[in-house]
């Protein structure tokens, strides 16, 4: 009776590339680490909302002069409200109009894992053809001014934007500025300043690990 001949070994690439995390996972988990506790750090510096809709602060400006220089300088001191004002109209905006949400997420999942936090040891596979990163880099490029400048997405944004600004602007118009405010304005900005650098900085760092 003849003998099995033992089974030798066989290493499966493809299925070790498959095993392989679509993402570069700690990088992944860094960037929302840092940003989640920018966003922390600088929500932590807002001002009072009973401050900001105090009617008792609030006046008719004397003239267009006196208007922007409440503007700047209330501006200076809720610019963390402000930002949150601004990017709840955003969010509301996106919500109204489901499909262009559900485009925007699809075109910044694009970038985070076909680019951003792909790991740099694995290249981009899509129907047996591999991309390199210039030519990820590029398409992405092209998706997005499609995406914004031909598309109700990129309308949709310019006018959340707009009417964002311009609340922000009659508010800062009508709230009278006091100057015992302006003693402590520096944390406000300081957490701001973290929160938008530091999340600009992450994302600057994981594009130039790639250029």
């Amino acid at each position: 009776m003849a003998s099995t001949p033992p089974t030798l070994p066989v290493t499966n690439q493809q299925a070790a590339a498959q095993s392989q995390p679509p993402i570069n996972t700690p990088a992944f988990r860094t960037f929302f680490s840092r940003l989640s506790t920018s966003i922390r750090d600088g929500l932590s510096q807002r001002r009072p909302w009973t401050e900001l809709v105090d009617r008792s602060s609030m006046a008719r400006p004397e003239s267009l002069t006196d208007a922007l220089s409440r503007i700047r300088k209330n501006l200076a001191y809720f610019k963390v409200n402000y930002v949150a004002i601004v990017s709840l109209v955003l969010a509301f905006s996106l919500f109204s109009h489901p499909l262009s949400l559900l485009v925007l997420i699809g075109l910044l999942g694009g970038w985070m894992f076909l680019y951003l936090f792909r790991p740099s040891d694995q290249p981009l596979v899509i129907f047996g053809r591999t991309f390199s990163d210039r030519e990820t880099l590029l398409a992405l490029i092209l998706s997005t001014i499609v995406v914004v400048f031909m598309t109700s997405v990129g309308s949709l944004l310019t006018s959340a934007l707009m009417i964002g600004v311009a609340i922000v602007c009659l508010h800062g118009a009508f709230v009278v500025p006091d100057d015992l405010f302006m003693d402590d304005q520096e944390p406000a900005n300081a957490g701001l300043l973290s929160f938008l650098g530091g999340s600009a900085t992450s994302a600057a760092s994981a594009v130039a690990g790639r250029v």
